[in-house]
């Protein structure tokens, strides 16, 4: 008889102007340590995508992949990390979901957002502080205190202002030193630490 598999499936969620391309180093990284692992594309149209349609989206990729029911790990990296939240959150992700990684996403806003307006670039503006989307989540956090939830960020920031606000509301806060947004998934001092939550039991 096999004995099971030490981890769940992980799913790892991409953010805006970014695709499954963008994990490649952490896919290195893992070298298999976590299969199988999903990275689904999700289109955003520049910002012009409203972010639960992508989470709809996710989720059926979700369940395309993996059937209803199986449990899973999943990292959003920037805007990645709103999109897996409204999954868990607002489409009941959370009744299947183990761990919850938040990579330098804007889980309480960005004030980068600010000047777009929302017929425009309806994704984007999502993202500001004090949207509709980001009261709404932050208004019940009960689907979240069931999981392990992790937030990593970096002081120096300037796509998630202000940049410690790009946590969870819950789970444990761990800076990077790192010195920008992208280097938060793609530098060696940010893959270790990830790496290291996502290889944990």
């Amino acid at each position: 008889m096999s004995s099971p598999a030490p981890h769940p499936p992980l799913v790892l969620v991409h953010g805006l102007w970014d695709s499954p391309r963008l994990f490649r180093r952490l896919e290195e990284w893992l070298g298999g340590r976590r299969d199988p692992l999903l990275i689904p594309d999700l289109p955003h149209g520049l910002g012009s995508t409203p972010l639960e349609d992508l989470a709809a989206r996710l989720g059926a990729e979700i369940e395309a992949a993996f059937g209803p029911e199986q449990e899973l790990d999943l990292l959003g990296f920037s805007m990645g990390g709103v999109i897996g939240r409204i999954w868990i959150q607002l489409l009941g992700g959370h009744r299947r979901t183990r761990r919850f990684i938040s990579v330098g996403s804007p889980q309480n806003g960005t004030f980068a957002a600010q000047p777009w307006p929302r017929w425009l670039l309806p994704g984007i503006a999502d993202m500001k502080v004090g949207s509709p989307l980001i009261r709404r989540l932050n208004a019940d956090l009960t689907p979240l205190k069931g999981l392990d939830c992790r937030s990593f960020w970096c002081p120096i920031d300037t796509i998630i202002l202000p940049p410690w606000k790009g946590v969870l509301p819950v789970g444990t806060v761990q800076v990077l030193p790192v010195a920008n947004h992208k280097q938060l998934i793609t530098r060696p001092e940010a893959l270790g630490p990830i790496g290291a939550a996502l290889l944990e039991p």
